[in-house]
């Protein structure tokens, strides 16, 4: 499950994707932008509009204030691995304890008007209630676009055109189909990427103790010898939530390690030492600068 919550209460935003396609216009067609979600978010929402920040389908999370027309800010295009670009500022205000609606109300689906008129109430009666200073303070600032990586290690230029290339192609399901397994994204990318980065056959093991894939700095393979564990997951899917099992693999390898989850294109290393805290992150689709330090933290010594 995907949630950007805090980012958007973070930096006083409501994010849409995709955002590849690039802004929405009047000529633009749903088509393009998967549905009429952007279309609708871009030209039917007005300033001073109230938005309800959800999860799931029966909790409120936080209330806001449309504070912005619509922009599409670059800022965006790699939020945990989607393309969200298409921006509203927006006034939060997060709810003192999430509310919990005692049946669904919420739609699954990425934006939406609400027509529930119990929402519709709980939502007036928080705007209207004081304190309502929240509505009027300043903004918060928003995020700096971080430059792409310029200088692509040569051993990885070939993976990383390889990556953007087939990135489209995956989300397309009318000429590619079902989008790929983890399987199919540990062959044609997480080994090659290790193998690119310096790693020898014989120190990466594939379902090794039922774990996706683990890198060792020498042999024997064991735990003692451990380098860093890899959990992949489906193509498409959050890798973030994976972080919890590839922790569990450490815990019961008895080595503290630290992990890396994937989906293949994005990936996102996570700290031991820092009780699994993130420490890098690289979208081989879509490169930035911060990238250069993942790969150095998994190159072979």
């Amino acid at each position: 499950m995907r949630s950007y919550t805090e980012l958007f209460l973070q930096h006083g935003v409501a994010l849409l994707g995709p955002g590849w396609v690039g802004p929405w216009t009047p000529e633009s067609n749903d088509e393009q932008f998967e549905g009429k979600f952007v279309r609708r978010f871009a030209s039917e929402v007005e300033v001073d509009d109230v938005l309800v920040l959800r999860r799931g389908i029966r909790t409120l999370v936080a209330i806001g204030v449309v504070a912005s027309n619509y922009s599409f800010d670059e800022a965006f295009d790699d939020v945990n691995g989607w393309d969200l670009q298409h921006t509203r500022r927006v006034r939060w205000s997060r709810l003192p304890e999430e509310h919990h609606f005692s049946r669904p109300v919420f739609r699954r689906v990425r934006f939406s008007r609400v027509w529930d008129q119990e929402v519709i109430d709980f939502a007036l009666r928080f705007v209207n209630s004081p304190p309502a200073t929240w509505q009027s303070t300043p903004l918060p600032d928003l995020p700096t676009v971080e430059p792409p990586l310029e200088d692509v290690p040569a051993s990885l230029a070939g993976l990383v055109a390889q990556a953007k290339d087939l990135q489209p192609l995956y989300w397309d399901s009318i000429r590619f189909g079902e989008r790929p397994t983890e399987d199919e994204m540990i062959v044609h990318f997480v080994v090659p990427l290790l193998r690119n980065l310096g790693w020898p056959a014989e120190q990466i093991a594939v379902q090794w103790r039922k774990m996706d894939v683990v890198v060792f700095n020498g042999l024997p393979r064991a735990a003692a010898t451990c380098r860093f564990v890899v959990e992949a997951k489906r193509f498409g899917e959050g890798i973030e939530g994976a972080r919890d099992q590839a922790r569990s693999y450490v815990d019961a390898l008895g080595a503290p390690r630290d992990v890396i989850v994937t989906d293949g294109i994005r990936y996102r290393m996570y700290a031991q030492a820092r009780n699994f805290e993130p420490l890098a992150y690289a979208n081989l689709a879509r490169l930035k600068r911060p990238a250069a330090d993942l790969f150095a933290r998994m190159q072979r010594p």
